[in-house]
């Protein structure tokens, strides 16, 4: 019975002596710790200099200010080359052709004789109700726009390769001399002025200004199957 008491006091004590022990022992291993990470005072050798972040931030401002002026370059440069990329593109669809008219059916042809015409048929004839929608085959400016005798209410409009295309025999104009055009704009409606034997619209095509080509292959050759 005593030998039992005597250990459990030896337990005590020693337990007691432990737990005294414990916080010396944590705080000597953080002071180890401590010292190790910022270098102790005692060390000769440890570098106790400080990063000044304010020259790095002026260097990063530097950087970033020089950064910024090419990134702003480069962004005119890709403007620039999209806004040449859309001139040119406009200018791609300023040529394109479209047909003039819709829901028609084709009569007198380039090149045919008739009583009807004092010379050979001269243009391309597009049949249908009066009053039909006459849109510009391509962009370019009106060169005239009005009365013109035998072909009635006729606009004229030159494209951009100086190309006149006549627009004959109309029921009413819708556009004037110098205003510009594009590819499918309405400039009139098809009707029976001047000589005529029904509502059509008589297109003409010019090429320089000049004398009258076949409209029926010029169309051909532009994409557009009239």
């Amino acid at each position: 019975m005593a030998g039992v008491v005597a250990l459990i006091v030896a337990g005590v004590g020693s337990a007691a002596i432990s737990s005294q022990a414990a916080p010396d022992s944590l705080a000597a291993d953080y002071q180890t710790i401590s010292a190790n990470y910022t270098g102790s005072q005692a060390d000769g050798n440890a570098d106790t200099s400080l990063d000044i972040s304010r020259d790095f931030d002026r260097e990063d401002l530097a950087k970033q200010a020089e950064d910024t002026k090419l990134q702003a370059q480069q962004l005119q440069t890709v403007l620039s080359q999209l806004a040449s990329k859309a001139q040119t593109r406009a200018e791609e669809l300023e040529l394109q052709w479209v047909v003039p008219v819709a829901g028609y059916r084709l009569t007198g042809r380039f090149g045919q004789s008739s009583s009807l015409w004092s010379t050979v048929h001269t243009g391309l004839d597009f049949a249908g109700p009066s009053g039909t929608t006459i849109v510009s085959l391509a962009g370019g400016t009106v060169k005239s726009a009005g009365y013109s005798g035998a072909f009635g209410n006729r606009t004229v409009i030159t494209l951009l390769d100086g190309t006149d295309v006549w627009y004959a025999h109309q029921s009413r104009i819708t556009v004037s001399a110098g205003q510009s055009v594009d590819p499918g704009q309405v400039i009139g409606y098809t009707g029976s002025t001047g000589n005529v034997t029904g509502p059509h619209l008589h297109l003409e095509i010019r090429p320089g200004g000049g004398g009258p080509v076949d409209p029926y292959t010029a169309l051909i050759s532009h994409g557009v199957q009239p």
